[in-house]
């Protein structure tokens, strides 16, 4: 079922991702009746997770752009051979690699043993061999593919995004 290239990783460079957004020290709010120890009086609404980002952009609400920002910041779970690199399907009109948006999305599809990696999307789209697309949840209700020029768009969107 799965096909292994072995090449897979040659030529491909490596870039560090972004550090995490710095958390500013806390300011004490006395006079707002927040003391010390005590959640602020408007936290920082949580991004969507990546389940919910891919539910929101396959039924269309939600941009490419933003959908593309949420993946880059996220942990995708990648099942994984006896050697480094991604699993490929070829059994598909263009090779795909499955990727999952958590454990148990993996486990569903590879079984309860199954070996795998957790990398962020900004990785993914750096390290993803030229030619190959992936599919996000394979056996989710909400599955996505991105073929091969979908993936082409998405690093030129991150390199538009990064360098201007």
């Amino acid at each position: 079922m799965y096909g292994y290239d072995q090449n897979a990783s040659a030529g491909q460079g490596y870039a560090a991702p972004p550090p995490p957004p710095q958390q500013q020290p806390h300011a004490s709010h006395h006079a707002a009746g927040a003391g010390y120890g005590q959640q602020p009086l408007y936290p920082e609404p949580s991004p969507p997770s990546l389940a919910d980002a891919v539910r929101a952009f396959t039924t269309g609400s939600m941009s490419a752009e933003d959908f593309q920002q949420i993946f880059a910041g996220s942990k995708v779970y990648c099942p994984r051979g006896d050697n480094p690199g991604f699993l490929a399907l070829h059994n598909t009109q263009q090779p795909v690699i499955p990727m999952f948006t958590s454990l148990k999305e993996l486990r569903r599809y590879a079984g309860k043993e199954s070996k795998y990696f957790v990398i962020t999307g900004a990785e993914v789209i750096d390290l993803l061999p030229t030619g190959y697309g992936f599919v996000l949840d394979m056996e989710g209700e909400h599955r996505i593919v991105f073929d091969a020029k979908a993936v082409e768009q998405m690093v030129d969107f991150a390199m538009r995004r990064m360098y201007g």
